[in-house]
């Protein structure tokens, strides 16, 4: 199953115009917002943290493996524009083909909430580190300007939509079903014998990552036809309904 690393703006300066908070504050709401989404997908994630810089996030990221690399921003407009700018634009890497195709596909989604979907955009850029550095495909999402009252207002009213819109998003990136959420609950595998098949994907053919004994325990987060995404110890996968009870 795919993994990210979601890296939510941790620049604590920057004042939303509407006095409710910073873009460090509002990028992390949305960050919690999707973590539902990310677990019900099956999309396993490690976060950075609000006390930590985007270079020890890069940091922190290329330590590890991820399948991608996101980054959550609110926007502010150059002198002489403050608070006149609208849209949202997707980074991407320029020399990126994985970062390009996820670039667009955010932005696709993104237009079909965003109230003016003409200020959608993607752009190249090599100046930004969150894209330039990782060691994985990589997008930096400017979600709307912090210093616009209705782009603002936006953030803050939609925060479950945005949220549901990104994930979506990386769903149709790694070509994985998007699943409601349901509230998590723990489920145990009944067998007569053998093992239960933990799977990649809701196929029966799909490759098998794990395999849970009977009365292994399991958390059940979304449910997709006859399957369910669980969580068996570390792994995430889908794992036929009808053997967990």
């Amino acid at each position: 199953m795919p993994i990210i690393y979601l890296s939510p703006s941790t620049q604590e300066s920057n004042l939303y115009v509407t006095g409710t908070g910073t873009e460090e504050d509002w990028m992390n709401r949305l960050a919690d917002a999707m973590i539902p989404y990310l677990n019900s997908c099956g999309i396993r994630y490690r976060r950075n943290t609000p006390d930590m810089t985007a270079g020890s996030s890069i940091r922190q990221a290329n330590q590890g493996y991820y399948d991608f690399y996101l980054a959550l921003h609110s926007n502010a407009a150059g002198e002489g524009s403050y608070g006149r700018v609208r849209g949202t634009i997707v980074f991407y890497y320029p020399t990126s083909t994985q970062g390009q195709r996820a670039a667009q596909i955010f932005a696709n989604n993104l237009k079909q909430i965003y109230p003016e979907p003409q200020l959608v955009v993607t752009r190249s850029t090599t100046s930004l580190g969150e894209v330039r550095d990782p060691k994985f495909p990589s997008v930096l999402i400017e979600i709307a300007y912090h210093d616009n009252y209705e782009d603002a207002h936006w953030i803050e009213n939609n925060l479950t939509e945005i949220a549901r819109n990104l994930v979506l998003s990386l769903t149709d990136y790694f070509d994985i079903p998007f699943i409601w959420p349901v509230t998590p609950w723990e489920g145990t595998v009944r067998l007569t014998s053998g093992t239960l098949n933990l799977r990649n994907r809701p196929e029966t053919d799909a490759t098998v990552i794990a395999n849970m004994p009977n009365g292994a325990r399991v958390t059940v987060y979304g449910a997709y036809g006859d399957w369910y995404v669980v969580k068996y110890g570390d792994m995430v996968g889908y794992a036929a309904a009808q053997y967990i009870q």
